[in-house]
């Protein structure tokens, strides 16, 4: 359910370090279940500069809007447009074909400091 070589943020994104330097993230499948059926998703723009921490994007759900979190501090690199066609995307396979941002990180060495898939699991049971 929390894929080991990710690492995650209490705000409940997953993020995925590339061969080439950059990160991906997404919303974490726990996430995606307590939203609910995903209508929409508002990804920021190709260029745009995200600060670790700040709302950088929207998920709106039949339930209710969520902010997405940059895990991380750098720059949007691409995102991913297929979600403003099929959004539901990120209910059904919210690790792979539900990515949402890939970053190039302004100091990679933040990704050390996420959450391991361990302290996920063990922050979501207990919440």
């Amino acid at each position: 359910m929390y894929p080991e070589e990710l690492r995650y943020t209490a705000e409940h994104e997953w993020v995925r370090s590339t061969d080439s330097g950059t990160v991906i993230f997404g919303i974490t499948d726990f996430a995606q279940d307590s939203l609910g059926d995903i209508v929409y998703v508002s990804l920021p723009d190709v260029g745009a500069d995200l600060a670790a921490g700040q709302a950088c994007g929207e998920v709106e759900s039949t339930k209710s809007v969520s902010d997405i979190y940059a895990p991380v501090a750098g720059e949007v690199v691409s995102r991913n447009d297929a979600l403003d066609a099929s959004p539901e995307t990120v209910n059904a396979d919210p690790y792979a074909q539900g990515w949402m941002i890939e970053v190039r990180p302004s100091d990679p060495a933040q990704v050390d400091g996420l959450l391991s898939a361990a302290e996920y699991r063990a922050l979501v049971e207990k919440g």
